[in-house]
């Protein structure tokens, strides 16, 4: 799993950074995979997270990737979603805000439930919506602040292909990601957080 996993992650980073559309634009939108990575790497021994944790973050991550290569306004694939459905705009960014209030769910989620910082299902929910919106908004906010320093890459980055609703949008669809994943995801969630405590008492043993 670890091997698939790390196989995945860095052919998939490696192909992203092969001619992208732009450079600045491919930083910036690798840098929270490249930086998540870390992070796992050094909590990978003291608080080693679920499988469906781990697998949610490397989707999540190739997303991030995908979008740096092309732009989240030029992904090849929904450019041709967009002329079959007659759409207005390329929707890949959509799916990336999507994402990002779906993956985040199960990651706080978890880091809730096994610290036990909220007791009762209706406060977890609730807690768990309210962070994923607060990342939500304050990504929007690093989009401003590097939209207004970066000049002409500003458009590429921000993806808004002329949308005056676009940061709004990003936020609603990563709310719709977090109830998603909550009501999917939490009874598999909660078997492998079981399997993972069994697990781990009897390594104590």
């Amino acid at each position: 799993m670890r091997t698939l996993w790390l196989v995945i992650f860095f052919i998939t980073l490696i192909w992203s950074g092969v001619d992208p559309k732009d450079y600045l634009t491919w930083a910036l939108e690798v840098a929270p995979a490249v930086i998540g990575f870390f992070i796992l790497l050094a909590t990978r021994n003291r608080f080693p997270l679920t499988c469906l944790t781990y697998t949610l973050i490397l989707f999540h991550c190739v997303i991030l990737m995908v979008g740096g290569h092309y732009t989240y306004a030029e992904v090849p694939l929904f450019d041709w979603l967009r002329d079959w459905f007659g759409l207005e705009r390329n929707n890949y960014d959509k799916v990336g805000h999507f994402v990002q209030g779906f993956v985040p769910a199960i990651i706080a989620r978890e880091i809730l439930i096994r610290k036990q910082v909220v007791s009762g299902k209706g406060w977890l929910a609730f807690v768990i919506v309210s962070a994923c919106l607060a990342i939500s908004a304050f990504y929007e906010l690093i989009e401003w602040w590097v939209a207004l320093m970066s000049g002409e890459s500003a458009e590429a980055f921000l993806g808004t292909q002329g949308y005056i609703w676009d940061t709004q949008s990003d936020m609603m669809y990563a709310l719709i990601g977090t109830i998603m994943a909550l009501l999917l995801l939490s009874r598999w969630h909660d078997k492998q957080l079981s399997r993972y405590e069994e697990r781990g008492m009897r390594d104590a043993v």
